[in-house]
């Protein structure tokens, strides 16, 4: 599992959340994918975290302080 990528990730959750809602797993196979979703879940919050990070990063100014504003600002910004 360590060499897929957030949407690969992704498609596969919504794989498990399919399978578990349609109530046809045995109960073992629903505990066997829902550990499964558990564990892709936590590495989809990592690639968010990590991805705010690097944006953050990309948005300090000259003196490495971070500004909030909303992206919308950012994007008029980059149109000048």
């Amino acid at each position: 599992m360590t060499d897929l990528t957030f949407e690969d990730c992704l498609a596969r959750l919504e794989q498990i959340v399919g399978a578990l809602e349609s109530g046809k797993l045995p109960l073992e196979e629903s505990l066997k994918v829902y550990e499964e979703g558990v564990a892709l879940a936590r590495r989809c919050s990592r690639y968010l975290d990590d991805a705010e990070r690097r944006i953050e990063i990309l948005a300090r100014d000259e003196r490495g302080a971070v500004e909030a504003r909303p992206l919308t600002e950012w994007d008029r910004e980059g149109e000048q």
